[in-house]
């Protein structure tokens, strides 16, 4: 394992706490719930969808997350801005988690900002995300909204490569981190985006130069690969598990504090693994560096029970 030479931030999200150095704070969990292709959805446009089934799966994450000692926050994607409102209220009601405010569109996360500002909700959700097509009537939204925490989404579409992504973070080119921090958000959770089938190997290095050169909280949704991988569809069940797995581990060996690990269905596959990584993790940390878990409810001590 590896210690980072600047210094790691950790930020606190309506009690989930994301950052810090390899071992010292567990993996945050980020499911998708609500998206394009979601089982649970009826109707996308008018946000009708089955509240049992959904409930069940939130709970079910839930139990997982206090097993494993790996928090969550829960990403609602919606298509519309009847659905987000309506998605936002469920998963308030529903969960004591942050969550994240994603979209089709910057009209619907327009309007799902102006909601959770309107009905008090500032404080739990994350803004999914900035990036460098964000338009200026999106960023003032989001200042006015109150949110001060966000993804940045550091693809860099002229300069694909974990270079390029450094580029548009960097505070000397205007780049993201001095774009949001002008908007107003203080908790900065940097996503350096999944281009393509082979991408979470660069994506996991970048992510490990974003602490190195940032001291930011930094993770990936390396799920997309497999998701896009056309093969997959022949393969065996059991393969296909394995490879999201694999994904979604290697972002999180080389430093990840979060991951986007896909629908929330997907809790019981992925949960166990990310906690087992994390517990080696932990364990290396401290005898190499005497670097200890932050928390009594860290996998380290949660999983070898």
């Amino acid at each position: 394992m590896f210690k980072f030479k600047a210094e790691q931030k950790i930020f606190e999200v309506y009690g989930v706490k994301v950052g810090g150095e390899p071992g010292q704070l567990p993996t945050v969990m980020i499911g998708s719930i609500f998206y394009h292709g979601d089982k649970l959805v009826k109707d996308e446009k008018k946000g009708i969808f089955d509240k049992d089934r959904a409930e069940e799966l939130l709970k079910k994450e839930e139990e997982l997350a206090h097993q494993t000692g790996n928090p969550r926050m829960v990403d609602i994607v919606a298509a519309s801005t009847t659905a987000m409102e309506k998605y936002i209220e469920f998963i308030a009601d529903h969960t004591n988690s942050p969550f994240l405010v994603d979209g089709t569109t910057e009209d619907v996360k327009i309007a799902g900002v102006k909601y959770v500002s309107e009905v008090g909700l500032s404080s739990r959700a994350i803004y999914n995300s900035i990036s460098t097509t964000t338009k200026q009537e999106e960023l003032i939204a989001i200042r006015d909204s109150k949110i001060t925490s966000a993804i940045l989404l550091a693809i860099n579409t002229r300069r694909p490569t974990i270079d390029g992504r450094i580029e548009v973070l960097s505070e000397e080119n205007d780049g993201l981190i001095k774009i949001a921090s002008k908007y107003g958000i203080e908790k900065l959770l940097v996503d350096p985006g999944v281009l393509d089938l082979p991408d979470p190997g660069p994506a996991a290095k970048t992510i490990h130069i974003i602490k190195e050169k940032f001291g930011l909280p930094a993770g990936c949704a390396a799920h997309n690969a497999i998701d896009l991988w056309s093969k997959r569809k022949k393969l065996s069940h059991d393969i296909r598990l394995i490879g999201n797995v694999v994904a979604n581990i290697v972002p999180t060996i080389m430093g990840a504090d979060f991951v986007f690990y896909g629908p929330i269905s997907r809790a019981e596959q992925i949960y166990p693994a990310i906690a087992l990584a994390d517990a080696y993790i932990a364990y290396c940390m401290q005898q190499q560096y005497k670097v200890k878990p932050l928390t009594k409810d860290h996998p380290l001590y949660k999983i070898f029970k």
